[in-house]
């Protein structure tokens, strides 16, 4: 979000400055209005922050050039002048394209954060290290913010969350959370497990559904080209001769010329559907209701239950204070699951029992009806035993075993269902064609 500077004259006569964050300068001019309008100021200027390319040279040696982000061209440059530096010439970055930052750097961002953070390293040189080992260039501005930010004193909510959009909404929470913890490595070793382990799911998902839907698209494509394109010229050739076709032969032809007058409303059928339904579960109310069918599915609808209640298990131990409900930690914990039905349910279900009926945690998870009864005897077993954080990093390890095999499975089977498919595409086009090619003249 772009960073603006206000600058004003109090009725004392006095400078007042304000720097802020503002989606666009409309908004930012519209907020400085009001703030000038209720505080009776005099408006001095309205600065936004943008990127300078700047070349200087220090003790007659060469020049040096760099990039670096402020408010105006001559402000950078006092600062430069101030550092003992000879301007040659600032520039304004009229393009500056940022670009993203993949996943992969943000895991690996915070999985060396927390291996350092357990040597005992101070966070403020693991920055350093980190800005000076990093290639994305996106991310290595993000760093650099974090540290000037925590150096600045700034709590660890303002200083994470105007990374929101990189990190991730759990992530931000969780390190904003570590940077006024007691044990900032255990926080952010598993904020890095939970990362990785979503990356992983994430990437076993496209090997189990996108590999296998591209594969099945080209078997239908193929398909499709033959009966539509290649047979009816073959087939054709032999009604100029009134030789009579076969059974299969003469039902291809049928089905061809059927798909060629119809093409347009088959392809709607088929188009309009997908889309309507996609359309559909981007909006909250359709979001919710595939979230609570999609669990209900066999085999890969399990497979997403568990994991889902795998990363609540994993986000309820640590932050699990061990003192009181800790409400919190349980909304905390219902929001990085991955499932807004299941979400839903705690928040509306669970926590209103505990904070409206004073009921017990277990009581209450029972009664949302999305906890699978492995998850419930093993969060039962540790409230009455008192070691309720420890069993939730138990449960959490086992489903983390479970789903990887049970993904390692889904996978195989897929793969062996588009086989068949490609195996009877390949026999149906087999048999057709060699039917063809047996017909007699006479």
């Amino acid at each position: 979000m772009p960073e603006f500077r206000f600058q004003g004259i109090n009725p004392q006569g006095k400078l007042v400055k304000s720097e802020f964050k503002a989606p666009s300068k409309k908004v930012a001019k519209a907020r400085v209005d009001k703030l000038v309008k209720s505080r009776n100021l005099k408006k001095k200027s309205l600065d936004q922050k943008d990127m300078y390319i700047y070349r200087v040279r220090k003790n007659g040696k060469g020049s040096i050039e760099g990039e670096q982000e402020a408010f105006s061209k001559e402000e950078l440059e006092r600062a430069l002048v101030k550092m003992g530096y000879k301007v040659d010439s600032v520039k304004r970055k009229w393009l500056d394209l940022k670009g993203g930052v993949p996943n992969k750097e943000v895991v690996t961002f915070i999985r060396l954060s927390a291996d350092l953070l357990r040597q005992k390293l101070p966070f403020d040189q693991i920055l350093n290290l980190l800005h000076e080992d990093t290639h994305n260039k996106r991310m290595r501005e993000v760093i650099r913010e974090i540290q000037k930010d925590l150096r600045d004193g700034k709590e660890g909510t303002e200083v994470y969350d105007k990374h929101r959009k990189i990190f991730g909404q759990f992530a931000c929470y969780m390190l904003s959370v570590a940077s006024t913890s007691g044990n900032m490595a255990q926080v952010f070793d598993s904020t890095a497990k939970f990362m990785e382990r979503d990356a992983d799911f994430k990437k076993n998902m496209r090997r189990a559904l996108m590999m296998p839907v591209i594969a099945f698209i080209a078997v239908v494509g193929v398909v499709l080209f033959y009966v539509a394109y290649i047979f009816p010229e073959m087939a054709e050739m032999f009604l100029e001769f009134d030789i009579v076709l076969p059974p299969m032969t003469a039902a291809t032809l049928d089905f061809s010329n059927w798909i060629q007058r119809h093409w347009i409303l088959i392809t709607l059928a088929h188009v309009m559907p997908v889309v309507g339904f996609i359309m559909f579960i981007r909006t909250p109310q359709g979001k919710l209701w595939f979230d609570k069918h999609v669990i209900k599915i066999p085999v890969m609808g399990d497979l997403l239950h568990k994991t889902s209640i795998e990363i609540f298990s994993r986000v309820f131990y640590t932050l699990y204070s061990g003192a009181g409900q800790n409400i919190e930690v349980i909304r905390v914990a219902s929001e990085a699951c991955r499932n807004t039905y299941i979400e839903k349910q705690v928040k509306e279900v669970a926590i209103r029992k505990m904070v409206e009926d004073g009921a017990g945690l277990i009581e209450s998870m029972e009664a949302t009806m999305v906890f699978p009864q492995t998850a419930l005897s093993r969060f039962r077993l540790g409230a009455e035993s008192g070691a309720l954080k420890e069993n939730s990093k138990q449960l959490a390890e086992y489903y983390e075993i479970q789903t990887t095999y049970k993904m390692d499975n889904v996978i195989d089977l897929v793969n062996l269902g588009i086989n068949m498919l490609i195996m009877i595409a390949l026999v149906y086009i087999t048999v057709v064609s060699s039917e063809a090619a047996l017909i007699s003249p006479g």
